[in-house]
């Protein structure tokens, strides 16, 4: 670690220019999604954690689906965005779906197996992507949530789609987990990938940049990834043996992704809320690390709606949005969510959602039990079948507000609460921890119930999670 000392000069500098008319903001290096992965020796309960804040600047509108099982004719096909088909299976899973309407890379799903997938862009310097058939970019988290049934198998599955026909984005991690494992899967823009476990008992963090080190492909248990991801790196140049052991992150990174501010202070905030070693910005981050004790979902909601509250860096009696240090928390968060997988119950009762619309600092995490069996009336605007076929192609006005859909009651709460922030934000904090300390104390009596009816009549306890999922979704719009 570098002395405290220089931590605490590059803190102050950094502070002078948040405040001064010195904009820091990244140049196309501006993303801001950013995810924890928590194996389940790391936390409370046991449970694999994934929490994950989407962040997605411009006109935007989030709907929540619930996709049942289908079953699929022989010929039946997925159309890529950029014109090549992949045949169905015979069946695909139910799942649960956040969909932000024509973005590509912007939906999170949890399937029926606990399955839950959330990504971070990474931008890489690979600029000589090959494709087949104009590759795979959106449609590959949906063909990991449709036929995965644990997280290692939708990372092998992932690997393959990316081999096969290309990834036409830059980069990106796919953060992948089930009720036993977590892995975070990382893709190049063309036919490269590799993958890693997040240790049972370590939590992995990642802003917008590759965190994966060094790697061993020889360790299948906990490496997975093209079979030339370094013969490559040394063949266009960005890795030489002779300078030391290679390293993924820093072969395959974008040299602006590794230099940004917005991704090297969110990485340094994030583990440092979780880690007892204080990390300065200007040191080698680990891959992932053993917390300082053990998590639970109240850490992770802290984390997701982090303004650098207690360094230097937050802005004081403001809107902490401002900040031209982006936050964990920021101003174009689309949506927050705390996966807690369990593997001590079933499924449908085990593998919750807490999900807090728009920004996690102006509403409540509410729990989505993967098991409901609909969403509540308001909370999509087409039926879920309809939100596949045109995902892409949106109505022309679907960024208009409209009041019969939940979304726009979160989005005007936000940018009221925001734009009054210091006004607002200890009578709004008082509301959501009231909320919360509500859903911690009832889980355990409202769970037991669940698990009760469940081995009598699974029928009637789908009915009494879906009900409790729509009451609680319901309750946040009249706040």
């Amino acid at each position: 670690m570098k002395k405290r000392f220089f931590s605490s000069l590059f803190l102050i500098f950094a502070f002078l220019l948040v405040n001064s008319g010195c904009s820091t903001k990244d140049v196309n290096e501006g993303f801001d999604c950013f995810s924890i992965l928590a194996g389940r020796e790391a936390t409370i309960d046991g449970s694999v954690m994934f929490a994950h804040d989407e962040d997605d600047s411009g006109k935007q509108v989030v709907n929540w689906y619930k996709v049942p099982s289908l079953k699929h004719s022989p010929n039946e096909m997925i159309n890529f965005k950029n014109g090549g088909v992949f045949a169905q299976p015979e069946e695909t899973n139910s799942y649960l779906w956040l969909e932000i309407p024509g973005m590509s890379f912007s939906d999170s799903y949890l399937n029926q197996y606990g399955v839950c997938i959330a990504s971070d862009a990474c931008s890489s310097r690979e600029n000589k992507g090959v494709f087949t058939d104009g590759g795979i970019g959106y449609s590959l988290r949906r063909i990991m949530t449709e036929r995965s049934k644990t997280a290692r198998e939708a990372v092998k599955i992932g690997g393959e789609l990316v081999s096969n026909y290309g990834y036409t984005s830059s980069g990106r991690t796919y953060c992948i987990a089930d009720p036993n494992e977590a892995w975070m899967l990382s893709v190049v823009n063309g036919k490269h990938w590799i993958a890693q476990r997040i240790p049972d008992n370590h939590v992995a963090v990642i802003p917008n940049y590759y965190t994966i080190g060094k790697i061993d492909l020889a360790d299948t248990l906990n490496f997975l990834g093209s079979a030339d991801i370094v013969e490559y790196a040394i063949e266009r140049e960005w890795y030489d043996p002779d300078n030391g052991p290679f390293i993924f992150r820093e072969a395959y990174s974008s040299s602006g992704s590794l230099k940004s501010k917005t991704n090297i202070y969110r990485m340094w905030r994030g583990i440092n809320m979780l880690f007892e070693v204080d990390y300065d910005v200007e040191d080698d981050f680990p891959f992932s690390f053993e917390p300082d004790q053990k998590i639970g979902i109240k850490d992770f909601m802290k984390i997701l709606r982090d303004h650098y509250e207690g360094t230097n860096l937050h802005i004081d009696n403001q809107n902490p949005h401002m900040s031209n240090i982006r936050s964990i928390c920021s101003n174009t968060n689309q949506y927050g969510f705390i996966a807690q997988l369990r593997s001590n119950m079933p499924i449908e009762i085990g593998a919750v959602l807490w999900i807090a619309p728009r920004r996690p600092c102006i509403q409540s995490f509410i729990p989505w039990y993967s098991g409901i069996t609909k969403v509540p009336d308001g909370f999509g605007r087409n039926t879920y079948d309809q939100a596949i076929i045109e995902h892409f192609n949106p109505s022309p006005d679907i960024h208009t507000p409209v009041p019969e859909l939940a979304y726009w009651h979160y989005y005007q709460e936000s940018e009221v609460n925001t734009d009054n922030y210091e006004k607002f934000f200890e009578t709004k904090k008082a509301e959501i921890d009231a909320i919360e300390n509500y859903l911690f104390i009832n889980q355990v009596g409202f769970e037991k119930e669940v698990l009760k009816t469940w081995e009598i009549d699974k029928k009637k306890a789908l009915k009494m999670i879906t009900e409790y999922t729509a009451k609680w979704a319901k309750k946040t719009l009249s706040n």
